[in-house]
């Protein structure tokens, strides 16, 4: 179940008041139009202004007897302006509404769902600028390689926080389109003029052109982009969740007081929260290939669509946020070791230097880069079996003393590597 930390928010977005007003949006802004050009009499918009309004209640008890809610929603408010209602609604179809108002409800959302990235590259900078000179060991394969720091790593994921909030500002220009053209998308019975009118106020732009519907290639842009913007909270906890290990312990979720990690172990301290956001991104990968599979639709429309966008659109964007504020909230809190992070970063005894004793032997005393494999590796192996240090062995092989100093090892030996970080920062403007 979605936690009801987001619902006072993007739950409200999807609320049945919010998408009725908006659907009353459109109606009312269609009637405005078509009085400019002269269809409607002035005084029946006034008065549709003046009465129009609608029940949720009301709209479930129509909608159970005549099994359609575009209907059950204009009985409902026709209830309530009386005689004028009946240039409510005048030459729309119900797709005219739905899809107008679904876009206006999912741009809604689109740009909170920004709004909540924003956030969370704001706790990412945090501890990117906090963390910029802690030292870790940076891992491929699950296995030790070369030093990095945690502020990089934090700095990694900013960047990919700023793509992802323009792949979502993307996906809400794409989604905020209207159409307001009939029942296939002719305009038959409406004057063009009426759907630029009604988007104008909508905060959207008319399509191009339509069928019955808007195509769903807008809608699946949108929530790709949401898995995409999953799958990369999923990256990020999985990370954290793989660093909280006990064997590796670099940093852990903020484990409050009372709370407990397992029923039958007191010890226990679990990356609940991350494992949750993981969980939850497989959710929104799902929903994504629904709405590829929403594209297809018969003709110039079919229903086929519909009762799925009732779901995977809601919930993903609700999901999205959900996560968002919980990843944000974990970095926030992050408790980092970096005691933890020098003491795995010494863990090999020097092997992580072996690049650099490779490059010195080859760039600086001419060797080639098989001999010098073959002089690095072997120490490297020995050192891997034995528990050796590195340096040490490297020192006792007669065939690398003549070519290289213990000075000159002594400088190989250090972390100064690291000194391009600030490199990076400063394309952050850090």
């Amino acid at each position: 179940m979605i936690d009801r930390y987001t619902l006072p928010e993007m739950g409200q977005i999807w609320s049945e008041e919010n998408k009725f007003r908006k659907w009353l949006d459109v109606e009312i802004y269609a009637c405005e139009a078509m009085a400019e050009l002269g269809q409607i009499p002035a005084e029946a918009l006034a008065e549709i202004k003046a009465k129009a309004n609608f029940n949720v209640q009301r709209i479930a008890e129509i909608e159970a007897v005549v099994d359609h809610d575009v209907i059950a929603f204009t009985t409902n408010v026709s209830e309530y302006v009386g005689e004028a209602s009946k240039y409510i609604h005048l030459g729309l179809t119900s797709s005219d509404v739905l899809d107008t108002a679904n876009a206006a409800l999912m741009k809604e959302a689109g740009l909170h769902l920004v709004g909540r990235l924003r956030q969370l590259r704001e706790a990412l900078l945090e501890k990117a600028g906090e963390h910029r000179k802690t030292i870790m060991i940076g891992r491929t394969h699950g296995i030790h390689a070369e030093p990095i720091t945690f502020g990089l790593k934090m700095l990694l994921w900013v960047a990919e926080t700023d793509r992802n909030i323009q792949r979502m500002e993307r996906a809400v220009e794409t989604i905020s389109a209207g159409k307001v053209s009939g029942v296939v998308g002719t305009y038959a019975n409406i004057d063009p003029r009426v759907e630029e009118h009604v988007c104008a106020r909508m905060g959207l732009t008319p399509a191009m052109v339509s069928t019955q519907v808007l195509q769903r290639d807008r809608h699946a842009e949108y929530l790709t982009t949401i898995a995409v913007i999953g799958s990369s909270l999923d990256k990020f906890a999985t990370e954290l969740r793989s660093l909280q290990r006990t064997d590796i312990l670099e940093v852990e979720e903020y484990f409050k007081k009372g709370q407990k990690g397992s029923s039958a172990m007191p010890h226990k301290r679990n990356p609940i929260t991350g494992e949750r956001i993981s969980g939850l991104a497989r959710l929104l990968r799902g929903n994504a290939v629904a709405a590829m599979e929403n594209v297809p639709l018969w003709n110039e429309r079919d229903i086929s669509h519909s009762s799925v966008e009732r779901v995977i659109i809601p919930d993903s964007t609700i999901t999205l946020d959900y996560m968002l504020v919980k990843l944000t909230g974990i970095i926030t809190n992050l408790l980092v070791y970096p005691e933890n992070m020098m003491r795995n970063v010494e863990r090999t005894h020097g092997l992580i230097f072996s690049q650099r004793v490779l490059l010195s032997l080859v760039e600086e005393k001419g060797l080639s880069r098989e001999r010098a494999y073959e002089l690095v590796q072997r120490n490297a192996m020995q050192s891997w079996r034995t528990g050796e240090n590195f340096r040490e062995l490297l020192v006792k092989d007669s065939e690398v003393t003549a070519l290289l100093s213990e000075k000159e090892l002594d400088e190989l030996f250090d972390y100064n590597y690291l000194k391009h970080v600030d490199d990076v920062y400063r394309r952050f403007g850090l």
